[in-house]
């Protein structure tokens, strides 16, 4: 029986690993980020990998730096025969990727060598790509460029966000490691290196690339919320009051001339945005500081009564 350290940590994780499960290999330990403080209460919450990994009574490992520390001893005193990435959020030494006697093996939401790093799936509908995919590829030490052993494809719709993307990554992602791993395991698949010249970086997004530039088009604009939710949702400032867009709506058939940024529309139910290139948004969803969020409609008969035509958002 194939022996194998698993490594992940969000959900994305989880039906790869349930995945190994089912088809029988040995998974000897689950290592996966600590526990964290989550939400307002700061509840400290386990990862969904390690709710999965308890529940089938497997040694589970957190270290908060995998680097030198005795849970990496213990995955070399394991000697497992593969070890298997997902999401796991650290960087592996070469020491560990070196034990494994079929090589250390990642799972990675995207079409390599395309959107490298932390964030691919945010990227890929940020930049409105019309598919991306998820990649088997060997480990090497430099961040995500080993070589493919396989890869499969997905379209990204209007309608997704990274949360249905991430869904549909993870499934596509454990049926592509069922089909790949026995014939990297047999010898019968080597890798193929990546093209250098056509790698793209996906880092992890920060607090500035969440602020709305209205500028944009409502295409560009309607790619960067859904490549926001549901984490971490981008947003935008009216009155010094910070406002989360949550969905959004490209009127395709509408016009301005108004400057980017202008509220150009404003009734009981919908409330539109001028943007770049004479594009106009409505916003359908959002999230005032403080306050849940809410659908439009009930907004504007609540606390956003005072939103008039011809204010700025920010």
């Amino acid at each position: 029986m194939t022996k194998i350290v698993f490594m992940g940590t969000p959900a994305f994780s989880v039906p790869v690993l349930e995945g190994l499960i089912d088809q029988g290999y040995e998974i000897v330990a689950v290592v996966t980020q600590p526990d964290r403080p989550v939400g307002r209460k700061k509840i400290i919450t386990p990862t969904p990998v390690k709710v999965a990994a308890l529940k089938y009574d497997l040694l589970v490992l957190q270290p908060e730096k995998i680097t030198g520390s005795p849970e990496m001893q213990t995955i070399i005193d394991l000697q497992p025969d593969v070890l298997v990435t997902a999401a796991f959020g650290q960087f592996l030494p070469e020491k560990l990727l070196q034990v494994p006697t079929h090589g250390a093996i990642n799972v990675h939401a995207s079409l390599l060598p395309k959107y490298r790093g932390g964030a691919p799936v945010h990227y890929s509908i940020i930049n409105g790509e019309k598919e991306t995919g998820v990649t088997i590829m060997e480990m090497i030490k430099k961040m995500d460029a080993g070589g493919i052993f396989s890869q499969a494809s997905l379209p990204i719709t209007k309608q997704d966000d990274v949360g249905t993307m991430f869904e549909k990554l993870s499934l596509l992602g454990k049926e592509l490691l069922l089909e790949t791993l026995p014939k990297i395991i047999s010898g019968e698949l080597t890798p193929t290196p990546q093209n250098e010249d056509k790698a793209t970086f996906s880092p992890n997004i920060t607090r500035e690339q969440e602020a709305i530039n209205w500028e944009k088009t409502a295409e560009e604009i309607d790619c960067q919320v859904r490549g926001m939710r549901p984490w971490p949702i981008a947003f935008t400032t009216y009155e010094g009051t910070r406002w989360k867009l949550w969905a959004v709506d490209v009127l395709a058939d509408e016009t301005t001339s108004e400057t980017p940024g202008t509220i150009i529309h404003k009734d009981k139910k919908q409330l539109w945005v001028a943007c770049g290139e004479q594009t106009v948004l409505s916003i359908k969803e959002l999230q005032p500081a403080g306050k849940a969020k809410q659908l439009i409609q009930e907004f504007l008969n609540g606390s956003g009564q005072q939103v008039a035509v011809g204010q700025q958002v920010k």
